[in-house]
């Protein structure tokens, strides 16, 4: 057999065990305190080698899924009260109302931010803003200013979900800035800080004033190059997890 098509196999065999866990653990299947099956275990029931199933561990432990303990086994990680969210492209974000809530706090309004218009590249200091929270469970762990162009933001102001402050929404703005664009959304940049809560963000998110907060600024932009909405969003570490997956190239291998 080519080593190419051997790999492949490898790599579809080790990723459906993965997948298969990683279902198993999010319907609750397995508690904290009990170890999850063996690689021997798992080697039998997928009829796969043991290194095929230990990658598929690999996987969950590198996702913050699971933990292993030599000698012991492999655990689920207590997740309760933490919002953890894998993302690696445009559509994972849009994903993010599959499973939290977005509240709208102030509904969009032209506001005069030389900061935003600059991260924009805008000829002017107006941009439309608004500002929001997101919920998982009930419990807030993001809070978000995201400003776009005028004109989008004249089109996004008459979506109805807009309208109204404190109503909770299983949606994205960002799918709502898709709409409104006459582009597809195709990128974004991405930038991540470490910054202290402010008397606004703590008061949001039900922290204190200086607590630490993950700033993760991020620029989309359309399939022409234009930068259509820059969203600064801040988490409280203590509610979310980020992740990020990466892998090498096949010209790196």
């Amino acid at each position: 057999m080519p080593s190419g098509e051997q790999n492949t196999r490898t790599e579809t065999a080790y990723g459906a065990i993965r997948d298969h866990l990683r279902r198993e653990i999010a319907e609750g299947s397995y508690s904290t305190d009990t170890p999850l099956p063996t690689e021997f275990a798992l080697a039998e029931k997928f009829s796969v080698s043991r290194q095929t199933v230990r990658r598929a561990f690999q996987d969950l432990v590198s996702e913050g899924l699971v933990y292993r303990i030599p000698g012991r086994g492999t655990f689920v990680t207590d997740q309760r009260g933490r919002y953890v969210r894998s993302l690696g492209s445009i559509d994972d974000l849009l994903a993010l109302s599959a499973d939290s809530d977005l509240e709208l706090l102030t509904i969009p309004e032209v506001v005069v931010d030389p900061e935003a218009s600059g991260r924009l590249a805008l000829d002017t200091n107006q941009v439309v803003q608004l500002v929001f929270r997101r919920l998982h469970e009930g419990r807030a762990y993001c809070y978000t200013v995201a400003s776009m162009p005028t004109d989008i933001g004249a089109r996004l102001a008459k979506f109805e979900a807009l309208a109204t402050t404190g109503v909770r929404e299983r949606m994205t703005v960002l799918e709502l800035v898709r709409q409104a664009c006459d582009r597809p959304i195709i990128a974004a940049e991405q930038t991540i800080t470490a910054v202290s809560a402010t008397a606004t963000i703590a008061k949001a998110l039900g922290t204190r004033i200086g607590d630490p907060m993950l700033r993760i600024d991020r620029l989309y932009s359309d399939d022409q190059g234009r930068l259509v909405e820059s969203a600064v969003n801040f988490f409280n570490p203590h509610r979310y997890a980020y992740q990020l997956q990466m892998r090498a190239t096949r010209e790196d291998l």
